[in-house]
């Protein structure tokens, strides 16, 4: 069986709310695309926009090793010649080998918002195919609303169909436009379309109902050799059948090879979040930062004896990594897993295990949260077990802020007291705020003891109310993302006091970096 990837992610994709592209970000998603080994990159639709417009120009001078770049529109306007209609010259001006054309199949679009018969609805779908097929373009033909449609009026949505087919159209697409169709139906009319046409169909698929991807693999179940859909499934409303998901799902649970080399998923998937300037989904099946992550005692324990007793497939053939998590659920196997990649290998069942697992639970009852700090953790687990980490003694810290009505701009002060090798060191600095002056500060007096610090850098610092019921006096939970350009690392701070929290996050931070320069 074969079956070809269609990948709509800067046409249909950019639909969805807050995904925006820029010429230069679509021209760099096709290229990554066309790496993968997609099939088929539709960039757009022609003269909707310049930013499609110059998408295609530059596409047209390029070369591409796998895909084919396609062109997106609709059939032509009722009661006009297809000549004559200035979207389809647009389509062909794109100069792409593939075009897509979407035409109505619904008889309630047809009448209602095409407003036009359903007997003009039909030659408006056979005339675009056949205007386009005699430009010597590839035609695939999107037949919008088609569930729908057919559990309406199965026997009209079937001429529209048809009358596509008849006119030259390379492969007839059933489009699940409202995303509501459930998996059974969708095998179910995928089955009796193709045995109507007598050859294979496309299926594209929206998320509406949560089953996007299951009724793309239905429709292949049923021989449809065409998967459209986007990238992390963006798309409007809930989004597209994902990509991410389904591409696996077809090249490793069915068996359907794809030539693609999926060890190369998940930095696709993060190379578009990044384009998009959207926050990555941890739980994306195969590709978030969770789909192997183990946080339970017993989960990590049988994982360390049989990968595939909690992993449904090798986290590596998607190109993704097993994460042991520490937190108040882990057990033994978590701190045994975790001190040995340390290089601290601890013996099941010894004191010092017990130990750490104790202290552990502890501070997590408290509020802290090592799953995303394992920095924290490292250097806990070291503390305990009678390691030096501390690097300098803290004598005092203090910060200010001070807003005066009528001034052009706040100032935030820190002042820091340590002692280093013996030495006292007192400096003061100022901030974008009383964290970013205290950071600064603790930089100024450490920098002439440990110069390499001036390599890294603070690059995300969160915050999270843990106990909002007590109102201010809530504890906090401070999270820092530290990195040297190179490595990154995070660590955490717990108080009632945001300032003291951001403290420890920030002590820890760079503990653990002039640790691991030793």
């Amino acid at each position: 069986m074969s079956v070809t990837i269609y990948d709509t992610t800067l046409r249909d994709g950019t639909q969805g709310t807050g995904i925006s592209f820029s010429t230069l970000d679509k021209l760099r998603v096709a290229e990554k695309l066309d790496e993968f080994g997609v099939h088929y990159i539709e960039g757009g639709w022609p003269g909707s926009n310049p930013k499609d417009a110059a998408f295609f120009q530059e596409a047209a001078k390029r070369t591409w090793k796998n895909a084919r770049i396609t062109a997106f529109g609709m059939t032509r306007r009722g009661r006009m010649k297809v000549e004559d209609d200035p979207q389809l010259q647009m389509l062909l001006d794109a100069q792409t080998p593939a075009v897509t054309v979407v035409g109505k199949t619904w008889p309630l679009h047809v009448t209602e918002v095409f407003q036009v018969s359903l007997e003009e609805n039909l030659a408006m779908i056979a005339d675009t195919v056949a205007y386009l097929k005699k430009h010597g373009r590839e035609v695939l033909y999107d037949a919008e609303h088609f569930f729908d449609s057919f559990r309406e009026d199965p026997e009209y949505s079937l001429r529209t169909v048809k009358a596509a087919q008849e006119a030259g159209a390379d492969l007839v697409v059933l489009c699940e436009t409202n995303g509501g169709a459930l998996p059974e139906f969708v095998e179910e009319v995928t089955r009796k379309v193709i045995a109507h046409l007598g050859r294979a169909v496309g299926i594209h698929t929206h998320n509406d109902g949560g089953v996007g991807v299951a009724n793309a693999l239905a429709a292949v179940r049923a021989g449809a050799s065409q998967v459209q859909g986007t990238i992390n499934g963006y798309g409007e409303r809930v989004g597209n059948c994902n990509l991410t998901t389904v591409m696996p799902n077809l090249q490793l649970k069915m068996g359907i090879p794809l030539g693609l080399d999926l060890t190369r998923l998940r930095e696709l998937a993060f190379f578009v979040d990044e384009l998009a300037n959207v926050p990555h989904d941890i739980r994306a099946p195969y590709v978030g930062l969770a789909a192997f992550t183990h946080k339970g005692g017993l989960h990590v324990h049988a994982v360390q004896k049989l990968a595939r007793t909690y992993e449904h497939v090798d986290p590596a053939m998607v190109g993704n990594e097993r994460v042991i998590t520490i937190s108040d659920m882990s057990g033994q196997s978590n701190v045994l897993i975790k001190a040995e990649s340390m290089g601290l290998p601890l013996a099941k069942g010894s004191p010092e295990v017990q130990k750490v697992l104790a202290e552990v639970k502890r501070m997590e009852s408290e509020g802290f949260e090592f799953e995303a700090a394992e920095a924290s953790f490292e250097l806990l687990i070291r503390r305990l077990l009678g390691q030096e980490t501390r690097c300098f003694e803290l004598l005092e810290f203090h910060t200010t802020h001070r807003f005066r009505s009528g001034m052009a701009a706040e100032t935030n002060e820190a002042t820091v007291k340590l002692r280093v090798d013996g030495r006292s060191e007192y400096t003061v600095d100022e901030g974008d705020g009383p964290v970013n002056a205290l950071d600064n500060a603790l930089r100024k007096a450490l920098l002439p003891h440990f110069p390499q610090i001036a390599s890294m850098r603070l690059e995300d610092y969160k915050v999270r109310i843990i106990d909002s019921g007590t109102g201010t006096a809530a504890k906090t939970r401070v999270l820092v993302v530290s990195t040297d350009g190179v490595r990154t690392w995070s660590t955490v701070g717990v108080s009632t006091n945001i300032i003291d929290a951001s403290w420890q996050a920030l002590v820890d931070s760079i503990e653990y970096f002039l640790l691991a320069r030793k």
